[in-house]
């Protein structure tokens, strides 16, 4: 199989995987704090990624790496999950999807400068469209729910791009999985500290669906999706790849519905299936 596709079908398994983070994580704090979920969840995957790289004997990054790591760390261990467990206080896990439209564009920008990428100006266009049509709904009828909890995405998905596109850079070199596991060995030592002094009182008042959403958020959204994710974005670079993303907001829409029975209006789905159509013009030109 040729890279560019090997590395499409990796990441399609990464943005499934990724769809289930924000209803999973809305089910979490409605047992835990959003502070206790970001750094329990960031334990729980650091663990395991440390049995990772001792089972496989990898090799300690070099110095150089370390700023990198640090950027990853601070991007998706701790910036996107905190964030967004502090909007979802304040919006449904259905509204807060259709921002993740912007993800494409906040990763590409951070490809751009970070990993050198150059795509051409058509797909500029068709990217900075598809931003239009999630600021437009967030800014219309579909954000008047929380300008807060909006705010909060905005943020959580900027933060979450150089994420993104920092891990890809370094694991043209480390490694898809090796890069998240040691971003998460990295951040242990703060991640522990935190989560000590944020649990809650009493673990037993805690019902099974936040337990359940922990669960998810650690394993899948923490660890087993950046696996395929980091290596789908550095076999088919970090700005096509990363459009995949705008297939999130369909099944995290699906799954929000299904599974914690939220209204999807049909804003939101008109204005996910806008920002589709322009990533998919963007993938074109990439």
């Amino acid at each position: 199989m040729a890279r560019g596709n090997e590395g499409w079908l990796s990441g399609l398994a990464g943005v499934l995987i990724f769809s289930g983070s924000l209803p999973a994580t809305r089910v979490a704090v409605q047992g835990f704090s959003p502070l206790f979920l970001t750094s329990a969840r960031a334990v729980i995957a650091a663990l395991l990624g440390g049995l990772l790289l001792l089972a496989f004997k990898q090799t300690r990054p070099e110095r150089q790496d370390l700023v990198s790591l640090a950027i990853v760390a601070l991007g998706v261990v701790a910036g996107f999950p905190l964030l967004t467990a502090l909007a979802l206080q304040h919006v449904t896990s259905a509204h807060s999807i259709v921002f993740i439209g912007l993800l494409p564009l906040a990763t590409a920008l951070c490809a751009v400068a970070r990993a050198g990428e150059r795509p051409r100006p058509a797909f500029w266009l068709f990217s900075v469209a598809g931003a239009a049509a999630v600021a437009g709904f967030a800014l219309g009828g579909g954000g008047a729910l929380s300008p807060k909890g909006d705010l909060l995405m905005l943020a959580a998905v900027a933060v979450c791009g150089l994420g993104y596109a920092e891990g890809a850079r370094l694991s043209r070199r480390l490694g898809g999985w090796q890069v998240i596991s040691w971003a998460l060995v990295l951040s242990l030592p703060v991640m522990a500290a935190l989560a000590f002094a944020t649990r809650p009182d009493g673990f037993g008042q805690v019902q099974a669906p936040a337990w359940l959403g922990l669960g998810y958020v650690a394993l899948f959204s923490m660890m087993i999706g950046f696996v395929f994710w980091y290596r789908g974005l550095a076999l088919g670079g970090i700005a096509r790849v990363g459009q995949l993303q705008l297939l999130q907001p369909f099944f995290g829409l699906a799954l929000a519905a299904l599974v914690l029975g939220e209204p999807v209006a049909w804003t939101m789905v008109a204005t996910a299936a806008l920002v589709m159509g322009c990533v998919a013009g963007a993938k074109r030109f990439a």
